[in-house]
């Protein structure tokens, strides 16, 4: 029976999750099939050089930089490609800015489109069924689940990414960080604030 080969990889792989990931580099390593040293840098890239820090960066900009916000609302592609934030999934960015009369939310109804460049890799709950349907037709019940109460004179726009269009949420500065250098603000930016699905910490 084919089954009873033992030379399959998939018979050769531990139980555990992390084991078998390794074994199946080894593999395919083995076979010439890929570069450990090509995954290496991918794996660096993603964790320590594209995520949700980037994007925290461009907001503190914004919250210390009246003209810096004001160019990056304008045409947010180039101005944050000056800042080496741009490629693949990230070629045409539009940052939306909450108000006190607005509070802005975002989704991909179709797939997951997403600013990988400023805020990495998306959540799951993201890419979920529930979240893409759900967040069109009743966001402020969504909002709460996340812990977001918004006063009920403030709108909740929702903006549906795209492939051709992808959005990043410009949270509001929270009250009581006038003296915060940029670095510290940017500690306070969470992910959720810049997908309008959480809001900024506030500062202890």
């Amino acid at each position: 029976m084919p089954h009873d080969d033992h030379d399959h990889p998939h018979a050769l792989l531990p139980p555990d999750p992390a084991l078998r990931v390794k074994a199946l580099e080894t593999i395919l390593t083995r076979k010439g099939l890929i570069d450990p040293a090509a995954l290496d840098e991918i794996i660096d890239t993603y964790q320590n050089r594209i995520g949700p820090q980037n994007g925290a960066k461009v907001v503190a900009k914004a919250w210390s930089d009246p003209e810096f916000r004001r160019a990056l609302l304008d045409d947010a592609t180039p101005v944050l490609s000056e800042m080496g934030f741009y490629g693949r999934q990230g070629e045409h960015m539009v940052v939306v800015e909450n108000t006190p009369q607005t509070h802005n939310m975002v989704v991909c109804t179709l797939c997951s489109c997403y600013p990988w460049p400023l805020l990495g890799i998306p959540p799951g709950w993201y890419k979920s069924d529930a979240y893409r349907a759900r967040a069109v037709r009743e966001p402020r019940r969504v909002l709460a689940e996340f812990g977001v109460e918004l006063p009920k004179g403030t709108a909740v726009r929702v903006w549906d990414s795209t492939a051709e269009i992808r959005y990043l949420v410009l949270p509001m500065r929270p009250e009581g960080t006038d003296d915060l250098s940029e670095e510290d603000l940017a500690a306070l930016v969470t992910r959720d604030s810049m997908i309008g699905t959480g809001l900024p910490k506030v500062p202890a």
